[in-house]
């Protein structure tokens, strides 16, 4: 699993140079847009709810004394419970909403990649591509705040709180890495095909979402790379999955 991670990890490495020499830029203009938008408007969601958030919480508490303590510390663990939510949500909005505009620049990667390669890929549309976004989007959007909610709960617990954190972190990480690959994925198999592919190859997935993840962390500037860095990274790894993949069913 480690050394799957880094390898996902190490596929960053000429992301940018890759993207400049095959000229995909311009392929990225309308997701950076979607980005944008999208971390604006769920900023200032998560802005307003922390409060009301922390405030509900605080009502727990029934006596005076510790009261206004109390109430300091639900605030934060709302602001916690909201920013995560909200990079969820926003993860998933921006991994669906690209979806058409992330597959030419997928099939650009895996040409330049295979040379004069032949491959079938399935052949599918602006709009084919858009509900298959859309429908991988809303399937890990369940199950990652079925995994998610539970673990927030453990950061009322000493101690184990700093483990979920990095408990979090690596779930998170998995389902951007699932978005990012299905781009590839979506010329090759089937919706079902496609979830058992990124499930056996979870660790590349995994890596690919540490960097998107931590994409997020720098202000501004990391909603406009996170995309472009990314998807191309993903479509690297797997292209040469999906070709070790080929090399073994031949064989």
């Amino acid at each position: 699993m480690i050394k799957n991670i880094l390898s996902g990890l190490k596929a960053y490495v000429g992301a940018l140079g890759l993207i400049s020499q095959l000229k995909l830029w311009k392929y990225f203009a309308i997701p950076i847009i979607i980005s944008v938008l999208t971390a604006t408007i769920i900023g200032f969601s998560a802005y307003g709810w922390s409060d009301n958030i922390g405030q509900f919480l605080a009502k727990i508490w029934v006596w005076e004394t510790g009261k206004e303590t109390f109430t300091t510390i639900t605030s934060f663990i709302g602001g916690i419970f909201v920013l995560v939510i909200g990079l969820i949500v926003y993860k998933h909005i921006i991994l669906a909403l690209s979806a058409p505009f992330m597959s030419p620049v997928s099939e650009k990667i895996e040409a330049h990649i295979n040379k004069n390669l032949q491959h079938n890929h399935r052949k599918t549309s602006f709009q084919e591509q858009l509900i298959r976004g859309i429908k991988i989007s809303l399937r890990n959007l369940g199950k990652e705040l079925l995994i998610t909610i539970p673990i927030l709960l453990l950061k009322f617990i000493p101690v184990v709180n700093i483990f979920s954190t990095i408990l979090l972190f690596l779930v998170q990480s998995y389902y951007a890495g699932f978005g990012n690959m299905d781009y590839t994925l979506e010329r090759h198999l089937n919706y079902k095909d496609s979830i058992n592919f990124v499930v056996k190859n979870k660790g590349y997935s995994i890596g690919n979402g540490i960097v998107f993840m931590l994409c997020l962390l720098v202000p501004f500037l990391g909603i406009i790379i996170v995309l472009p860095l990314s998807v191309t990274a993903a479509s690297v790894k797997t292209v040469e999955l999906l070709n070790k993949e080929n090399e073994r069913s031949v064989l």
